[in-house]
């Protein structure tokens, strides 16, 4: 027989009261237990669900479902023998959980909540609730009309104005609702070098929402790690390998950056290629934008190891294509991810930015959050000046797996310091 690992005592309770409550919510920071427990709340909830109404599993997608909640319930380490009891066809829409058929519903987008009209459920297990459609879950709520009905919920932490924590965490008082907050140090099972390595890949805004826990708006500068006289150089060491992230523009700027990793583990923005159109009072055609990036690797003499390019110019990436120019990928082009590791990058220190790249030096300490969206409820950078910010964070984000390895883990001082930051 399998055993899983013990709970928490925060894990235990917050088990307990979700069982009385329609909605519960567990909030906080990553790796702080907090899925493990709404986990084992939903294994306990399949088993008092009534026989009458559907067992739903609601996530952004399939795969994040499969990801998230499929594969860790049939882990034995995590569940026991009670994992033997999960089952599922990866890419299949239903699973079978403790002999009960759950359903599992991707909610990409706005158009997800016509996916449960007509259903009456019993049960629904909700991953990353903040970032569904909020009219996904007020349809779902609709839908859990059986008596006894629930839903449990896991998430991080978004700004303070999203929908979730205005509109229910806020209010759970005037609800039936149960919410529980997680910190890092709430998980009792995480070895202290796995703690310090997880706080240094965070700052800034991100340390405060996903180590912290904290709902804190995305305003302000969002590079704020970001200093002169620490990250930008004059001079360049040998570099051992290069990649080029491109941002696309046709009225607006198209910029290239040049990302190298330096024999000394460090990476640079080693140089930059830029035409705006606006400034230059010329527009160039996607062949002459072809022909010049090429032209200006030439004359550095440098070939990168792939060139990442914003998946959206389908236009220009098909030029590239055809003019032969090698190694062509779509870059990762989340915006919030990208900016977070783009961060990390800077706030460790493993970044630095060659001063001849003027466009991205201009840019970077006026990249700023938009407070109109931030009072809507949502994270999202100024679409203005912009472009070499974006050609970096496609090379780097791109890029993550190759490098992350070089952010260096915390002193104990440091790891000190960040455990005492404000919630």
């Amino acid at each position: 027989m399998t055993a899983a690992p013990p709970l928490s005592e925060k894990q235990i309770r917050s088990i307990r009261e979700a069982a009385d409550a329609r909605i519960s919510v567990w909030h906080g920071a990553v790796r702080s237990g907090k899925t493990i427990a709404s986990l084992v709340g939903f294994l306990l909830a399949v088993r008092r669900a009534p026989a009458s109404g559907l067992l739903l599993v609601c996530g952004r997608s399939l795969q994040t479902i499969e990801r998230n909640v499929l594969e860790p319930l049939q882990d034995p380490s995590l569940f026991g023998d009670v994992a033997e009891e999960v089952h599922h066809t990866r890419g299949a829409t239903v699973a079978t959980v403790l002999g009960r058929t759950v359903h599992l519903i991707g909610a990409s987008d706005a158009r997800a909540e016509g996916r449960l009209r007509g259903l009456t459920a019993s049960l629904a297990y909700v991953d990353e609730l903040t970032l569904l459609p909020e009219a996904f879950f007020v349809q779902l709520l609709a839908r859990l009309s059986v008596p006894g009905a629930r839903v449990l919920a896991t998430t991080n932490p978004d700004g303070p104005r999203h929908w979730l924590k205005a509109s229910y965490l806020d209010r759970a008082e005037q609800l039936d609702l149960a919410a529980f907050h997680f910190r890092l140090d709430d998980n009792p099972s995480l070895s202290p070098a796995y703690v310090s390595a997880l706080r240094a890949e965070y700052v800034g805004l991100w340390r405060r929402r996903f180590i912290d826990g904290a709902w804190v708006a995305a305003e302000g500068a969002v590079y704020d790690m970001y200093d002169e006289a620490r990250h930008v150089v004059g001079d360049l060491p040998p570099m051992r390998r290069y990649w080029l992230g491109i941002d696309y523009g046709t009225t607006n700027a198209t910029s290239a950056v040049l990302l190298g990793l330096g024999d000394d583990d460090h990476l640079y923005a080693a140089a930059e290629w830029r035409w705006d159109s606006r400034t230059r009072h010329q527009q160039l055609t996607d062949a002459q934008y072809s022909a010049r990036i090429r032209a200006w690797l030439d004359a550095l003499d440098i070939v990168p190891a792939w060139t990442f390019v914003d998946p959206s110019a389908a236009s220009f990436i098909t030029q590239l294509w055809a003019d032969g120019h090698p190694n062509i990928a779509r870059a990762r082009s989340d915006v919030l991810d990208g900016i977070r590791t783009v961060s990390t990058a800077l706030g460790a220190g493993v970044l630095r930015v060659h001063r001849s790249c003027t466009g991205l030096l201009d840019e970077l300490p006026g990249y700023a959050g938009d407070p109109k969206a931030s009072e809507a409820g949502e994270d999202r950078p100024l679409k203005r000046d912009d472009h070499s910010c974006d050609a970096l964070r496609y090379a780097l984000h791109s890029t993550a797996h190759e490098w992350r390895h070089l952010i260096p883990a915390p002193t104990a001082d440091t790891a000190e310091g960040v455990s005492r930051a404000p919630a």
